[in-house]
């Protein structure tokens, strides 16, 4: 099993949150997420389950219509098909370890490629 080293693989991006792949499988995806404050994955719903595993700061997950104010320690699953997303909060940085399984195709990831251009939160679900 491959060692995860948050230091080693700490990467913010200006435009958009930064998520480092860590791991891949078939069958599933670690990844080390990196917003700096205010930045988010847009809220989508891909068939795959997802648990975000906060290490650093504050922000918010929302798993379907709950908002989870989240901080270090706090550990969110969301099942396939249900909508979620990730965004730091305003004042500070925000680093997860996040866990889909199984990793979501790329058409899933339409919503989040859409909301990040178009800087919404809550991006449509039409193409």
């Amino acid at each position: 099993m491959p060692e995860i080293d948050f230091d080693a693989e700490r990467t913010y991006l200006e435009g958009r949150f930064s998520a480092q792949e860590a791991f891949r499988s078939d069958r599933a995806k670690v990844v080390c997420g990196y917003f700096e404050p205010g930045q988010f994955i847009p809220v989508h719903a891909p068939e795959s389950d997802l648990v975000v595993s906060v290490r650093d700061g504050t922000g918010i997950v929302r798993e379907g219509e709950t908002t989870h104010a989240v901080e270090p320690g706090d550990v969110i699953a969301v099942e396939a098909g249900v909508d979620r997303g990730i965004r730091a909060d305003e004042d500070g940085r925000l680093e997860a370890l996040l866990i889909t399984a199984p990793p979501p195709t790329d058409e899933e990831h339409g919503p989040v490629r859409r909301g990040i251009k178009r800087g919404e939160f809550e991006p449509d679900r039409e193409a």
